[in-house]
């Protein structure tokens, strides 16, 4: 691919669940791609050694920062970086994230070549990186189930291929359009905005990319999946201290609860089984990341790791509450 003498690409790095990984996310950025790019940096209150190391980067490799000195949901942080964008592509890319030789050029490759709206990698998860998958695409939208009088109005969310390993689905994987692409890393063309308006700013913590990818569909754009680009998100645990705060209220049950009741009523569906599971498991996040590994520091054996599991979220439910109440 020709490179452009004007980078046609911004990519904007937002804060996930925790800052712990910043630099080795924001390392592998500028390791990994040498497609011309602008970088938007949105640092939503990283503890201080973070917020200095991030002053530092900017400065040396003349990328804009954006600090604010307060925590930021996921969209309100990628709406903050969308605002500067003036190319031509934007891709949102999560500061817990690394990537491969190559991941760029492939995106916008396939962007070009297919006129998408939206692209996405083959997104993996967790260490050692790039063997697992996450993401290889997907299905949303809504469907309508009539029985009798009765119409419900059902979302529908299936990620492909999800917990599969790389080298066993790599080969048959292909560029294609799909339903879905996550917020991990997504490149997307940018006049779509002005169709359908920054992201919704109400989903303050989960179901964003489910919103955007309905958006985009109803606006007649096209999603695609692009195996040539991987990435890896690498979530916690472990987490460090400073990270606690914002990971107690990325996810907190306040935050997890808003997000979807307003994706309830934004798009008019039925509170169906698909939403009675999820508020039945607001906190699993927590509990998977924090108050599991917590409980096995215990010498208490399994039964005694299951009742001071147990314990130990009736606790976390009151403390996030506190926590989470400004």
């Amino acid at each position: 691919m020709n490179l452009p003498e004007i980078p046609q690409v911004t990519i904007v790095v937002v804060p996930r669940e925790r800052f712990s990984y910043t630099q080795e996310s924001l390392t592998s950025v500028y390791e990994h791609t040498t497609y011309p790019f602008q970088l938007i940096y949105v640092d939503g209150n990283s503890p201080a050694h973070i917020r200095d190391y991030l002053a530092e980067q900017a400065q040396q490799k003349q990328f804009q920062l954006i600090r604010t000195e307060k925590y930021l949901s996921p969209n309100c942080a990628r709406n903050l970086g969308l605002r500067e964008v003036t190319s031509k592509y934007v891709v949102f890319l999560d500061n817990d994230v690394v990537l491969t030789p190559g991941w760029l050029e492939a995106l916008v490759e396939c962007a070009e070549t297919t006129g998408a709206t939206i692209v996405g990698p083959l997104t993996c998860q967790g260490t050692p990186v790039h063997e697992e998958v996450h993401c290889a695409g997907g299905e949303t939208g809504v469907k309508e189930e009539t029985k009798g009088e009765t119409t419900r109005r059902r979302i529908i969310e299936k990620i492909y291929l999800q917990g599969k390993r790389v080298a066993d689905v790599q080969p048959r994987l292909k560029r294609e359009e799909t339903g879905l692409a996550e917020f991990h890393c997504m490149l997307v063309r940018t006049e779509i905005f002005q169709q359908i308006g920054f992201l919704d700013e109400e989903l303050l913590s989960t179901k964003e990319h489910v919103d955007l990818c309905m958006l985009v569909n109803a606006a007649g754009g096209t999603i695609y999946l692009e195996p040539e680009s991987i990435v890896t998100y690498v979530p916690g645990p472990p987490l460090e201290w400073t990270d606690l705060h914002y990971y107690m209220l990325r996810w907190s049950d306040r935050w997890e609860f808003s997000s979807l009741k307003h994706l309830l009523q934004k798009w008019n569906l039925s509170e169906d089984e698909y939403f009675q599971n999820r508020y039945k498991r607001l906190g699993s996040r927590r509990h998977m990341t924090i108050v599991h590994p917590f409980a096995r520091k215990f010498p208490v054996g399994n039964f005694g790791f299951r009742v001071v599991s147990k314990i130990l979220r009736l606790l976390d439910r009151v403390l996030n509450r506190w926590m989470t109440t400004w």
